[in-house]
Protein backbone atom coordinates (compact mmCIF):
# COMPACT_ATOMS: atom_id res chain seq x y z
CA UNK A 1 0.00 0.00 0.00
CA UNK A 2 1.00 3.66 -0.58
CA UNK A 3 2.35 5.25 2.60
CA UNK A 4 -0.48 7.49 4.74
CA UNK A 5 -0.25 11.63 4.17
CA UNK A 6 2.70 12.80 6.50
CA UNK A 7 -0.67 14.66 8.17
CA UNK A 8 -3.08 12.27 8.35
CA UNK A 9 -3.30 10.97 12.04
CA UNK A 10 -4.91 8.74 14.16
CA UNK A 11 -6.24 9.45 17.61
CA UNK A 12 -6.68 6.71 20.30
CA UNK A 13 -9.48 7.34 22.40
CA UNK A 14 -10.45 5.19 25.72
CA UNK A 15 -14.19 5.45 26.86
CA UNK A 16 -15.06 7.41 29.87
CA UNK A 17 -17.92 4.49 29.93
CA UNK A 18 -15.36 1.11 30.13
CA UNK A 19 -13.94 3.10 33.00
CA UNK A 20 -16.63 1.78 35.03
CA UNK A 21 -14.94 -0.56 37.40
CA UNK A 22 -11.76 0.11 36.10
CA UNK A 23 -10.95 3.46 37.91
CA UNK A 24 -13.56 3.47 40.11
CA UNK A 25 -17.72 3.84 40.58
CA UNK A 26 -18.94 5.86 39.59
CA UNK A 27 -16.97 7.96 37.77
CA UNK A 28 -17.51 11.62 39.54
CA UNK A 29 -15.68 14.11 41.49
CA UNK A 30 -12.21 12.42 42.35
CA UNK A 31 -12.77 9.22 41.41
CA UNK A 32 -13.47 11.08 37.53
CA UNK A 33 -9.98 12.74 38.39
CA UNK A 34 -8.32 9.86 38.76
CA UNK A 35 -10.10 8.08 35.74
CA UNK A 36 -8.69 10.95 33.35
CA UNK A 37 -5.31 10.84 35.03
CA UNK A 38 -5.52 7.14 34.29
CA UNK A 39 -6.17 7.41 30.60
CA UNK A 40 -3.79 10.44 30.10
CA UNK A 41 -0.45 8.98 31.63
CA UNK A 42 -1.76 5.96 29.27
CA UNK A 43 -0.49 7.73 26.47
CA UNK A 44 -4.51 7.70 25.21
CA UNK A 45 -4.97 10.70 22.87
CA UNK A 46 -8.28 11.39 24.52
CA UNK A 47 -11.85 10.53 25.56
CA UNK A 48 -15.62 10.45 24.42
CA UNK A 49 -17.68 12.36 26.74
CA UNK A 50 -21.74 12.75 27.02
CA UNK A 51 -23.12 16.16 25.90
CA UNK A 52 -26.16 15.19 27.47
CA UNK A 53 -25.84 16.38 31.11
CA UNK A 54 -24.77 20.21 30.87
CA UNK A 55 -23.29 20.29 34.35
CA UNK A 56 -21.38 17.09 33.73
CA UNK A 57 -20.08 17.89 30.43
CA UNK A 58 -18.47 21.03 31.43
CA UNK A 59 -16.87 19.75 34.26
CA UNK A 60 -15.20 16.46 32.09
CA UNK A 61 -14.32 18.76 29.77
CA UNK A 62 -12.65 21.24 31.76
CA UNK A 63 -10.87 18.25 33.38
CA UNK A 64 -9.94 16.45 30.12
CA UNK A 65 -8.30 20.37 28.98
CA UNK A 66 -6.24 20.65 31.86
CA UNK A 67 -5.15 16.84 31.37
CA UNK A 68 -4.10 17.84 27.53
CA UNK A 69 -6.81 15.17 26.40
CA UNK A 70 -8.79 15.53 23.09
CA UNK A 71 -12.44 14.58 23.27
CA UNK A 72 -15.64 13.76 20.91
CA UNK A 73 -19.13 14.91 22.21
CA UNK A 74 -21.50 11.70 22.35
CA UNK A 75 -25.54 12.19 22.62
CA UNK A 76 -28.56 10.00 21.98
CA UNK A 77 -31.18 12.31 19.53
CA UNK A 78 -34.79 10.71 19.78
CA UNK A 79 -36.12 14.23 17.76
CA UNK A 80 -34.12 16.96 16.35
CA UNK A 81 -34.57 18.89 19.81
CA UNK A 82 -32.41 17.03 21.33
CA UNK A 83 -29.42 16.90 18.60
CA UNK A 84 -29.59 20.48 18.86
CA UNK A 85 -29.53 20.90 22.62
CA UNK A 86 -25.92 18.88 21.99
CA UNK A 87 -24.85 20.42 19.08
CA UNK A 88 -25.56 24.02 21.23
CA UNK A 89 -23.09 22.50 24.07
CA UNK A 90 -20.73 21.46 21.16
CA UNK A 91 -20.45 25.09 19.80
CA UNK A 92 -19.81 26.31 23.61
CA UNK A 93 -17.29 23.48 24.62
CA UNK A 94 -15.85 22.23 21.52
CA UNK A 95 -15.41 18.42 20.12
CA UNK A 96 -13.55 17.20 17.87
CA UNK A 97 -16.88 15.59 16.22
CA UNK A 98 -19.96 14.45 17.27
CA UNK A 99 -21.02 10.92 17.77
CA UNK A 100 -24.94 10.04 17.23
CA UNK A 101 -26.49 7.13 18.67
CA UNK A 102 -29.93 7.95 16.49
CA UNK A 103 -32.14 6.56 19.35
CA UNK A 104 -35.31 5.44 17.73
CA UNK A 105 -35.83 2.32 15.97
CA UNK A 106 -38.62 3.09 12.98
CA UNK A 107 -40.25 -0.20 10.97
CA UNK A 108 -39.86 0.32 7.48
CA UNK A 109 -37.25 2.29 5.51
CA UNK A 110 -39.06 5.30 4.83
CA UNK A 111 -39.64 5.68 8.24
CA UNK A 112 -35.91 5.26 8.77
CA UNK A 113 -34.71 7.55 6.04
CA UNK A 114 -37.43 10.39 7.52
CA UNK A 115 -35.87 10.01 10.91
CA UNK A 116 -32.62 10.84 9.76
CA UNK A 117 -33.39 13.05 7.60
CA UNK A 118 -34.70 15.25 10.38
CA UNK A 119 -31.59 15.02 12.35
CA UNK A 120 -29.36 15.82 9.45
CA UNK A 121 -31.51 19.59 9.00
CA UNK A 122 -30.42 20.21 12.58
CA UNK A 123 -26.51 18.40 11.95
CA UNK A 124 -25.37 20.52 9.09
CA UNK A 125 -25.29 23.98 11.60
CA UNK A 126 -22.89 21.99 13.33
CA UNK A 127 -19.11 23.73 13.79
CA UNK A 128 -17.38 19.66 13.28
CA UNK A 129 -18.69 16.65 11.94
CA UNK A 130 -22.10 14.53 13.33
CA UNK A 131 -21.16 10.83 12.91
CA UNK A 132 -23.98 8.38 13.14
CA UNK A 133 -22.99 4.92 14.91
CA UNK A 134 -23.82 1.87 14.04
CA UNK A 135 -25.32 0.05 17.56
CA UNK A 136 -28.12 -1.94 18.90
CA UNK A 137 -31.60 -0.76 19.30
CA UNK A 138 -31.17 2.19 17.16
CA UNK A 139 -32.52 2.88 13.78
CA UNK A 140 -28.86 1.57 12.95
CA UNK A 141 -29.25 -1.97 14.47
CA UNK A 142 -29.96 -4.18 11.41
CA UNK A 143 -26.77 -4.49 8.86
CA UNK A 144 -28.97 -5.07 6.06
CA UNK A 145 -31.15 -2.38 6.74
CA UNK A 146 -27.95 0.44 7.69
CA UNK A 147 -26.96 -0.56 4.36
CA UNK A 148 -29.87 -0.28 2.16
CA UNK A 149 -30.03 4.15 4.20
CA UNK A 150 -26.60 4.31 3.05
CA UNK A 151 -27.70 3.95 -0.32
CA UNK A 152 -30.73 6.19 -0.31
CA UNK A 153 -28.69 8.90 1.87
CA UNK A 154 -25.88 9.29 0.05
CA UNK A 155 -24.63 12.02 3.09
CA UNK A 156 -24.88 9.67 5.76
CA UNK A 157 -21.62 9.44 7.51
CA UNK A 158 -20.86 6.41 10.09
CA UNK A 159 -19.05 5.33 13.25
CA UNK A 160 -18.33 2.01 13.09
CA UNK A 161 -19.08 -0.11 16.26
CA UNK A 162 -18.92 -3.70 14.00
CA UNK A 163 -18.84 -5.77 17.14
CA UNK A 164 -23.05 -5.33 17.12
CA UNK A 165 -23.15 -6.44 13.12
CA UNK A 166 -20.97 -9.35 13.53
CA UNK A 167 -23.20 -10.66 17.19
CA UNK A 168 -26.49 -9.34 15.28
CA UNK A 169 -26.20 -11.30 12.08
CA UNK A 170 -24.19 -14.26 13.97
CA UNK A 171 -21.97 -14.38 10.60
CA UNK A 172 -20.52 -18.01 10.85
CA UNK A 173 -17.06 -18.14 10.92
CA UNK A 174 -14.70 -18.47 9.02
CA UNK A 175 -16.67 -15.27 7.54
CA UNK A 176 -17.16 -15.67 4.30
CA UNK A 177 -16.62 -13.39 1.27
CA UNK A 178 -19.66 -12.24 1.17
CA UNK A 179 -20.30 -11.06 4.34
CA UNK A 180 -16.70 -9.34 4.29
CA UNK A 181 -18.30 -7.15 1.55
CA UNK A 182 -21.29 -6.41 3.45
CA UNK A 183 -18.94 -5.21 6.01
CA UNK A 184 -16.82 -3.29 3.85
CA UNK A 185 -19.60 -1.10 2.54
CA UNK A 186 -19.82 -0.39 6.35
CA UNK A 187 -16.06 0.79 6.25
CA UNK A 188 -16.16 2.64 3.78
CA UNK A 189 -18.78 5.39 5.00
CA UNK A 190 -16.95 5.31 8.56
CA UNK A 191 -15.24 8.19 9.66
CA UNK A 192 -14.69 6.75 13.40
CA UNK A 193 -14.98 3.73 15.02
CA UNK A 194 -15.67 2.04 18.25
CA UNK A 195 -13.64 -1.01 19.55
CA UNK A 196 -14.25 -3.98 21.09
CA UNK A 197 -13.95 -7.81 20.02
CA UNK A 198 -16.75 -10.01 19.68
CA UNK A 199 -17.60 -12.98 18.19
CA UNK A 200 -21.14 -14.26 16.92
CA UNK A 201 -22.26 -15.36 20.25
CA UNK A 202 -20.64 -12.21 22.63
CA UNK A 203 -20.46 -8.14 21.80
CA UNK A 204 -17.42 -8.18 24.04
CA UNK A 205 -15.14 -11.31 24.99
CA UNK A 206 -11.90 -11.01 27.03
CA UNK A 207 -8.63 -10.78 24.58
CA UNK A 208 -7.43 -14.69 25.75
CA UNK A 209 -5.52 -16.79 22.79
CA UNK A 210 -8.07 -19.00 22.16
CA UNK A 211 -9.98 -15.90 20.75
CA UNK A 212 -7.31 -14.90 18.37
CA UNK A 213 -9.22 -15.64 15.49
CA UNK A 214 -11.75 -13.23 16.59
CA UNK A 215 -8.89 -10.73 17.46
CA UNK A 216 -7.61 -10.99 13.58
CA UNK A 217 -10.95 -11.35 12.16
CA UNK A 218 -11.72 -7.27 13.59
CA UNK A 219 -8.16 -6.45 13.04
CA UNK A 220 -8.84 -7.20 9.19
CA UNK A 221 -11.92 -5.10 9.55
CA UNK A 222 -10.22 -1.81 10.81
CA UNK A 223 -7.17 -1.84 8.96
CA UNK A 224 -9.32 -2.18 5.65
CA UNK A 225 -11.34 0.93 7.06
CA UNK A 226 -8.81 2.93 7.82
CA UNK A 227 -7.08 2.05 4.10
CA UNK A 228 -10.32 3.57 2.77
CA UNK A 229 -10.51 6.64 4.98
CA UNK A 230 -6.89 7.37 4.42
CA UNK A 231 -7.46 7.05 0.67
CA UNK A 232 -10.59 9.69 1.09
CA UNK A 233 -9.36 12.36 3.55
CA UNK A 234 -7.70 15.40 3.42
CA UNK A 235 -4.00 15.09 3.69
CA UNK A 236 -3.92 16.39 7.86
CA UNK A 237 -6.75 14.71 8.33
CA UNK A 238 -7.45 12.99 12.09
CA UNK A 239 -9.08 9.52 12.18
CA UNK A 240 -10.62 8.83 15.82
CA UNK A 241 -10.53 5.15 17.14
CA UNK A 242 -12.46 4.96 20.29
CA UNK A 243 -11.18 1.42 22.47
CA UNK A 244 -14.92 0.74 24.09
CA UNK A 245 -14.80 -2.14 26.92
CA UNK A 246 -17.80 -1.68 28.52
CA UNK A 247 -18.03 -3.02 31.93
CA UNK A 248 -20.69 -6.20 33.06
CA UNK A 249 -22.87 -7.07 31.64
CA UNK A 250 -20.83 -6.31 28.41
CA UNK A 251 -17.39 -7.74 29.60
CA UNK A 252 -18.40 -11.40 30.85
CA UNK A 253 -17.76 -12.27 34.65
CA UNK A 254 -17.36 -15.87 36.17
CA UNK A 255 -19.57 -17.31 38.48
CA UNK A 256 -17.99 -14.70 41.23
CA UNK A 257 -19.07 -11.82 39.38
CA UNK A 258 -15.86 -10.93 38.62
CA UNK A 259 -14.69 -9.98 35.15
CA UNK A 260 -12.58 -12.97 33.65
CA UNK A 261 -9.85 -10.85 32.02
CA UNK A 262 -8.61 -7.47 33.00
CA UNK A 263 -10.33 -4.55 31.23
CA UNK A 264 -7.94 -2.11 31.63
CA UNK A 265 -4.85 -4.45 30.37
CA UNK A 266 -7.36 -5.44 27.20
CA UNK A 267 -8.13 -1.45 26.32
CA UNK A 268 -4.30 -0.91 26.75
CA UNK A 269 -3.75 -3.96 24.09
CA UNK A 270 -6.85 -2.65 21.75
CA UNK A 271 -4.52 0.84 21.44
CA UNK A 272 -1.50 -0.96 20.65
CA UNK A 273 -3.17 -3.43 17.91
CA UNK A 274 -4.89 -0.74 16.57
CA UNK A 275 -1.98 1.54 16.36
CA UNK A 276 0.43 -0.90 14.97
CA UNK A 277 -2.67 -1.63 12.06
CA UNK A 278 -2.41 2.58 11.05
CA UNK A 279 1.63 2.24 11.03
CA UNK A 280 1.30 -1.29 8.79
CA UNK A 281 -0.47 1.20 6.35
Amino acid sequence: MTPAPAGQRLLVFQSLWGMRGVANEPLVGQDLVRGLERIAEAGFDGITIDFVDPGAARETVGLARELGLRWNAQCYPRDPAMLAEALALVAELGAEFVNAQPNATPFTLAESVAFLEGLQEVAVTSPVPVLYETHRDRVTTDLFHTLQLLDELPWLRLTADLSHYLVGREFPFPVSDANHELIRRITERSDAYHGRVGTREQVQVPLFAHHQPWIDLYAGWWKTGFASWRARSAADAELVFLVELGPPPYAITGADGQELSSRWDDALRLRDLVRGLWAEL
